[in-house]
């Protein structure tokens, strides 16, 4: 009795009116955990990308303790003995590698290579069997490789290597090792080794030989000098706890003077992938949260709808409570008591439902193969569990409180006068002027901005687009309230031939036009990001393509493993057998000499039509014939040939001069025709042959393909898949895109609730005029269709604006950011724009089904007794 005695009045009301109100709290309700589902599941990405990255990169130091680096790579094998001498120091290992042509039954593959590890502590490689290698002539294979030349432990490989002692020279035939001469060896396999936390998945994996044996790779590879080690990773003596770590690491740093620091391997870790992302690895979780953001203030929109409908519902009781004593600070605090009760509802919901989807795509994630080792848990911390919680109740207590104001304002004889109507004020000068200067302002800040990026000054000119598109979507939303509803009402007009429904609902669309700018405008937000995403990835697209087409102007290259080998016959035949192979063409590679004693010019000889068919900038083949050489700006930029009108080249045949032909193009090498190569190098065989792969087909199969079709000819080739990059770019954007849309798809699918909200407003504003029109002999059908006309033109309003906007700010951002790498058109997505503008109309024809139904299940007698 005495809990019921303390409870306020203020609070027992609120409590009542929810219960009355279950329903369309739970539209808030529902925003409001979207929005906040949406920051929770943001900020457990966001720790888990970071995690993931970070574990990544320091999975090649294993259960390392500390990590001693250089970063001028100066490091010595003296230095290394020194780290070892350390007291407290059980081992350490400096990490560095090489690649090896390995070979068995007719089979090729470039395998790359470290050494055996001195403790297994310093090696994320585990031997699934065997033993490492410990002599010159071991090694131990990666179970797939084995897999692919079918041995096991025990049996033999061939590997060939550069013989050592010779100094690589360059002449006409390109760099040449001894003559072109190879050493081949037999190596036996010592066992075979699993990478599980692929740590180096991105290098196809990794075979093991033994330290000696690395080292004179290496020599040989260098002329006889072992490069400088870059990394050393240190494992202590046991038990290694943070004093001892603390202890060894300022040991180290003494006993290696020339190393650049000495850190742990997750601070190492920390510290290569600031450099990588040139400290900016926390762009991903700042641009999503404000994706977030967004979410939540189209949510508060929505809350703010709704609480205005539930004002509208209750204005008689309202007043009769004023009647009776109740104070405006009482009403005032009823609303916002409501507000805090949803707003803590629906932010717990929403932490839990964030928190459980990222839970649950952590267990499903094995099922797909990612490349990467992802956590099986999250991890929560006091920022995930309390900023989403925070940010939800403080979005919905802001949101209502205008409603609260607007209820506590209402004189107790207005609001109990037969009709609640909409304020007739409108808007005021200030908003006006403001509206105008943010908006223009704001355009012209973008247009100096997409200028800054073209003229070179990336910089400045994305923060200045960036600045003058919100300023301008500011500028559009402050005023939408002086032209939208106007707007929808000619757009309701056009329809006005449906007969008086129609007419209707473009009426409608003036009643209140803050309520209709304000629901039109919250699904124009969420629509513009929409739409300036897709724009804005899809304009990339194109340029980034034509960028990569430029800079890798062929999808697959195979080349023989010295020029004057050449390639034989069955490589090309065998990439002609490959599914996805469109064309191919046998190109002869050299570094030409120029009559003027300029530097030497790579050129590659190839037939024109055999070029047009495998290149991907076809406009350096088109211009490609007998007596000219295509020269690429890269090609005149590296050798000095820019604005050069023609180019003698000279060989043991004599010389040619040939036309220059300059293309703004990025490949490495020029062009000519076999005809002119044999005007000056006569005989010479080709040493490579470029391949184009098949828009429709997947990239890296093809390119595995080739590669297993090429390593059974038994031919000493490499096979070079430009194209899988290029699909690797391609995906990451593909998948940004994706990830992007579908968070910005919340915010529409929460601005749709508000239609409804609205929808339901305008229901109760109108329960006596709906009356009379259902009275004169407006059928159910007809109230359901001007409701449904008008909820389809409110949305309909807000996508076709949203999509508009979209565009320009899509294109103007992909400007700004890209012109440096050549023109970026404007490209409309028009399946993600149809899809939108599709959506958000029969998103507003649903929103229309229960208002309609609440307006049609009263009688028009009852409704017109109503008060």
């Amino acid at each position: 009795m005495a809990t019921g005695t303390a409870t306020s009045p203020s609070v027992r009301l609120a409590l009542g009116q929810m219960r009355r109100s279950v329903g369309r709290l739970a539209a808030a309700g529902t925003a409001v955990v979207i929005g906040t589902a949406f920051v929770t599941a943001t900020l457990l990405a966001g720790g888990i990308i970071t995690r993931t990255t970070y574990e990544q990169v320091a999975a090649q130091y294993a259960d390392a303790d500390l990590v001693v680096f250089d970063s001028a790579g100066t490091l010595t094998r003296a230095d290394v003995e020194a780290v070892r001498a350390v007291d407290g120091v059980a081992a350490a290992d400096g990490l560095r590698g090489t690649y090896a042509e390995l070979n068995h039954d007719g089979r090729t593959v470039y395998q790359s290579l470290l050494a055996a590890p001195s403790d297994p502590r310093l090696s994320p490689l585990v031997l699934a069997r065997g033993t490492w290698p410990d002599r010159a002539d071991r090694i131990a294979l990666p179970v797939d490789v084995a897999r692919l030349f079918g041995v096991g432990v025990g049996d033999t490989v061939a590997s060939t290597r550069w013989l050592p002692g010779a100094k690589p020279a360059m002449d006409e035939n390109g760099p040449e090792h001894d003559g072109g001469r190879a050493g081949a060896e037999r190596l036996t396999v010592s066992g075979l080794v699993e990478d599980p936390l692929r740590a180096y998945a991105a290098s196809g994996g990794v075979a093991v030989v033994s330290p000696a044996a690395l080292e004179r790779r290496l020599a040989g590879e260098a002329g006889g000098t072992v490069p400088g080690l870059r990394t050393v990773v240190v494992a202590l003596a046991e038990p290694a706890g943070a004093a001892a770590v603390a202890a060894a690491r300022d040991a180290l740093a003494a006993a290696v003077p020339s190393a650049t620091g000495v850190t742990t391997p997750e601070a190492y870790a920390e510290d290569v992938v600031a450099r990588i992302s040139d400290g900016q690895n926390i762009i991903f979780l700042v641009f999503v949260l404000a994706l977030a953001g967004v979410s939540l203030v189209v949510s508060g929109l929505v809350i703010a709808n709704t609480f205005q409908v539930l004002v509208a519902q209750r204005a008689r009781t309202l007043a009769l409570l004023r009647c009776v004593g109740a104070s405006t600070g009482q009403v005032y605090r009823t609303v916002l008591l409501e507000a805090a009760v949803v707003g803590v509802v629906a932010s717990v919901v929403g932490l839990a439902a964030g928190t459980l989807f990222v839970q649950a795509g952590l267990l499903v994630a094995p099922a797909f193969d990612l490349g990467v080792a992802l956590p099986r848990t999250i991890s929560l911390s006091a920022p995930v569990l309390l900023l989403p919680f925070a940010v939800g109740l403080l979005v919905t207590l802001l949101a209502a409180l205008a409603p609260a104001r607007a209820a506590s304002r209402v004189a107790p004889l207005a609001a109990l006068s037969p009709d609640v109507r909409p304020d007739p004020r409108g808007v005021g000068r200030a908003r006006s002027a403001f509206a105008g200067t943010a908006g223009v302002g704001g355009l012209a800040l973008l247009v100096a901005g997409v200028a800054l990026g073209m003229s070179g000054r990336i910089d400045v000119g994305l923060f200045a687009a960036v600045l003058g598109g919100s300023m301008s979507l500011v500028g559009v939303v402050a005023g939408s309230v002086f032209w939208l509803p106007r707007v929808a009402a000619g757009l309701g007009r056009l329809v006005d031939v449906a007969g008086p429904a129609a007419r209707l609902a473009s009426a409608n669309a003036l009643r209140n036009p803050r309520r209709t700018a304000a629901t039109s405008t919250a699904l124009l937000v969420g629509v513009t990001l929409v739409s300036m995403m897709t724009t804005g990835a899809a304009s990339a697209r194109v340029t980034m393509d034509h960028q990569l087409d430029s800079r890798f102007p062929v999808d697959l290259q195979v080349a023989g493993m010295t020029p004057a080998l050449g390639v034989g016959a069955p490589v090309r035949t065998a990439l002609d057998g490959v599914d996805g192979v469109r064309s191919t063409a046998e190109v002869t590679t050299l570094s030409a000499r120029r009559a003027d004693g300029g530097a030497r010019v790579p050129v590659a000889a190839v037939d024109p039509e055999a070029l047009r068919s495998v290149l991907n900038t076809p406009g350096d083949a088109t211009r490609l014939r007998p007596g000219v050489v295509v020269v690429p700006e890269r090609v005149a930029t590296a050798h000095g040939l820019q604005g050069r009108d023609t180019l003698t080249l000279k060989g043991g045949a004599g010389t040619v001069t040939l036309d220059v032909v300059h293309t703004g193009t990025l490949s490495d090498r020029a062009y000519l025709t076999p005809q002119d190569l044999a005007a000056f190098a006569p005989g010479r065989a080709a040493d490579q042959v470029w391949a184009g792969v098949d828009d429709d087909h997947d990239a890296a199969a093809v390119v595995a393909a080739a590669q297993r079709a090429v390593s059974a000819t038994g031919e000493a080739v490499s096979v070079t898949g430009i194209v899988a990059e290029r699909d690797s770019y391609q995906r990451i954007v593909d998948v940004i895109l994706g990830i992007v849309v579908g968070l910005l798809a919340v915010a529409v699918v929460i601005a749709l609730i508000g239609v409804a909200n609205t929808l339901s407003l305008s229901v109760v504003e109108r329960t006596r005029e709906n009356a009379v029109l259902r009275a004169i002999g407006l059928s159910k059908a007809q109230l359901r269709a001007t409701l449904a006309i008008e909820g389809m033109v409110i949305s309909g309003l807000g996508a076709v604006l949203g999509i508009v906007l979209g565009l320009v700010y899509g294109w103007a951002g992909a400007a700004t950011a890209l012109s440096t790498l050549g023109e970026v058109p404007l490209v409309v997505p028009w399946p993600a724009v149809g899809t939108v503008a599709v959506t958000a109309l029969v998103a507003g024809l649903v929103a229309s089904v229960a208002p309609a139904r609440a307006a049609t299940r009263t009688a028009p007698v009852t409704a017109l007794s109503a008060r």
